[in-house]
């Protein structure tokens, strides 16, 4: 009896043992079926999907530069003392917009007023000298005076006029003003873009700095920052796109208008220039601006929305699609960027569908 009861407990010990070996088993088989089920995009979010399509075209190799808004050195003037005095009564701001001819401030001068007391001398000369003509010549009828004398003062009057003229002249140059003072009048019209005096600013000729400085801004400049490594990509007359911080949707078409063929000692870096029509006066010197560089080159590559890209783990990739089933991460070779188009030489073909929207969600998905 005993051995029969040794037995009963050895049989139901190893229907234990194999029953948990098959039931381990069967779980095994069940999460090996739910690991490689693959991962299906739902119908809704399938149907929101951009869809592109991989294309070959021109290969156009655009670099972007950094670089600011600088005014037109073409359309600056800068506005300097004709004579030493006081400033006085300064009518404009810093980025006023002024007109030609209008009045920038007033120099208590005593230069002016020299020139003043010169005119009424001269004035007076004249009038002296043509009385003493009139006189001459009546004496010289009448015998009381020689030819040499009436001649003499003919001279007289000759030498008044023509010192009249003079001062008239001087006092034109300097503003013409007869009362003692120095007008600055704006040159050109355009804003005030420097303003260096204040009132009761004693100023002098031989000093080199200007009182003002007044551009149009109606066209500004662009310099943008050409490291060695990409002056070999780029030419006089390309094509050039500008964006500021400040207007981050708009884009300033334009193309390089003059490359400076020397580096900056400092920085080693080329500078270009482009040239943009400023009607509205919305670029302002200073400003920060990226300007990217056309240079198209004569052959066809592979190109597909940047917005399809993906970058992760130092390797860009894209989602190959041929239905919400069939959805496989790429690796491909990017070459290029330039704004919405990326440039690629290898990982897809031609006429390939690939997701163009929500890619970071559908590859997290399928990463999972």
């Amino acid at each position: 009896m005993k051995n029969i009861s040794k037995i009963r407990h050895f049989l139901t010990f190893a229907l234990l043992i194999t029953s948990t070996i098959i039931l381990a088993g069967c779980g095994s088989s069940e999460s090996k079926v739910a690991e490689r089920q693959a991962y299906v995009i739902p119908d809704s979010l399938f149907k929101t999907l951009a869809i592109d399509t991989v294309i070959k075209t021109q290969y156009d190799n655009s670099i972007t530069f950094t670089g600011k808004v600088a005014f037109n050195d073409d359309h600056v003037v800068n506005v300097y003392p004709m004579v030493s005095g006081v400033i006085q009564d300064i009518k404009v701001m810093l980025g006023d917009y002024v007109s030609a001819g209008q009045t920038l401030a007033i120099i208590k001068s005593a230069e002016m007023a020299q020139m003043s007391s010169d005119l009424l001398n001269a004035e007076t000369n004249l009038r002296l000298a043509e009385k003493t003509l009139d006189k001459t010549k009546d004496m010289y009828k009448s015998g009381l005076a020689s030819l040499t004398d009436s001649l003499s003062a003919e001279v007289s009057v000759q030498q008044a006029k023509a010192e009249l003229t003079r001062v008239h002249r001087v006092l034109k140059i300097n503003g013409d003003n007869k009362e003692g003072d120095y007008v600055i009048k704006a040159p050109v019209s355009g804003f005030i873009v420097q303003k260096l005096v204040t009132n009761n600013t004693a100023i002098r000729v031989d000093n080199a700095t200007n009182l003002f400085t007044i551009s149009d801004l109606k066209n500004v400049w662009v310099l943008a920052n050409v490291y060695e490594s990409n002056i070999g990509n780029v030419h006089l007359n390309d094509p050039v796109d500008v964006t500021t911080l400040s207007y981050p949707g708009k884009v300033y078409k334009g193309k390089v208008d003059k490359v400076f063929n020397v580096l900056d000692p400092t920085n080693k870096v080329m500078r270009l220039r482009v040239v943009l029509d400023n009607p509205d006066y919305a670029l302002k010197p200073e400003m920060f601006a990226n300007i990217t560089v056309s240079s198209k080159e004569d052959k066809k590559v592979l190109a597909i929305p940047s917005s399809a890209l993906i970058f992760d783990h130092s390797q860009y990739y894209v989602l190959l699609v041929k239905s919400p089933k069939d959805v496989e991460i790429t690796p491909v070779q990017v070459i290029n960027k330039v704004g919405d188009k990326t440039y690629i030489t290898s990982g897809v073909q031609e006429g390939d569908k690939i997701i163009g929207s929500q890619t970071i969600l559908i590859y997290d998905a399928l990463n999972s």
